[in-house]
């Protein structure tokens, strides 16, 4: 029996996700902890602004550390995720909201990217598989 039918939904959905999926998932995972840091922000809850700019930040560390950085794109979005993590660290440290609305609008961003270009793969299989697009 299921005792949180929630949980094994979510435990379900990242063992089956795809490589580009667990990718997508990570970047809403990203946005979700800095939008309950500015709300913890506005309500001048100390511990939770930290705890989930924390997270915000290990979400961004693990995508760097997934980086294939032998090519020009790799290295200059590990550069991009370093500016996002000292960012979250400033907004962190200055509580502002205004930083954290700017790194959120770059992972929001690269989030949207990301979903067009497994978009696009999973046309390009089925017309690789024979299917019609």
């Amino acid at each position: 029996m299921v005792k949180n039918p929630q949980q094994a939904y979510a435990n379900n959905s990242v063992n089956t996700a795809s490589p580009g999926e667990l990718t997508l998932m990570l970047y809403n995972g990203c946005l979700k902890f800095i939008k309950q840091a500015e709300i913890a922000m506005e309500q001048k809850n100390v511990e939770q602004k930290n705890i989930n700019i924390q997270k915000a930040q290990a979400i961004l560390r693990e995508l760097s550390i997934t980086l294939k950085t032998d090519q020009e794109i790799g290295k200059n979005m590990l550069a991009l995720y370093d500016f996002l993590i000292s960012r979250l660290i400033e907004a962190n440290i200055q509580n502002n909201i205004e930083i954290l609305t700017e790194v959120s609008g770059f992972v929001a961003q690269f989030r949207d990217t990301w979903k067009e270009v497994i978009q696009t793969n999973r046309k390009l299989q089925q017309v690789g598989a024979g299917g019609r697009v």
